[in-house]
């Protein structure tokens, strides 16, 4: 198992608390405060996701109980979720794409919940920018690419035009990562 969360990990510079703010989607009501030992027990997920709360707790120096009550609170909070990554080559996934589609006549989100149902697409998101969404495809090989593009997409409607294009090498991909630092109210710390 490895770990995602909605913020990435620095080591705290000091044992100031950080805050922030959720609530209901679009509301800033329920706060939820950061200190060093929430970050060094995120960072130990990191390090091993597997790892259970009494080995966290003796590499940290707390207790069981202690590591996994903060687990518990930012997992409530939806600051903290851990989950099992897969890696597309070892199952056989050896075709990477990347596909922005322009939409026209239907609503871009309803066009993209419908890719986002295909099976060979792991992402899709709605962008700005000249095209409507971008997703990413991942296929076995170059023989299911004609298949892909002219009877699975070709049957969605609103897909005015797409733009493939071939990843031909991943520099960095990590999708354990997002900022905690970013999203704190504090200034500063």
């Amino acid at each position: 198992m490895r770990l995602t969360d909605d913020r990435r990990l620095r080591k705290p510079q000091a044992e100031t608390p950080r805050h922030i703010s959720r609530g209901a989607p679009g509301t800033m009501t329920q706060t939820f405060s950061y200190d060093a030992t929430d970050l060094n027990i995120v960072e130990q997920l990191r390090l091993n996701g597997r790892a259970n709360n009494q080995q966290i707790a003796e590499k940290l120096g707390l207790t069981a109980t202690t590591v996994s009550t903060r687990i518990k609170r930012m997992e409530d909070a939806n600051q903290l979720r851990v989950v099992a990554v897969s890696d597309f080559s070892a199952h056989g996934f050896n075709v990477l794409l990347r596909i922005p589609v322009e939409v026209d006549g239907r609503p871009a989100s309803e066009v993209a919940a419908e890719l986002a149902e295909l099976p060979e697409v792991v992402a899709t998101h709605l962008v700005t920018g000249r095209y409507d969404i971008d997703m990413l495809v991942a296929l076995h090989d170059f023989d299911d690419l004609s298949d892909f593009l002219l009877n699975d997409l070709s049957g969605i409607r609103g897909i005015r035009s797409l733009s493939p294009a071939v990843v031909v090498d991943i520099i960095k991909y990590k999708f354990d990562v997002a900022p905690i630092e970013a999203r704190t109210t504090g200034k500063g710390a």
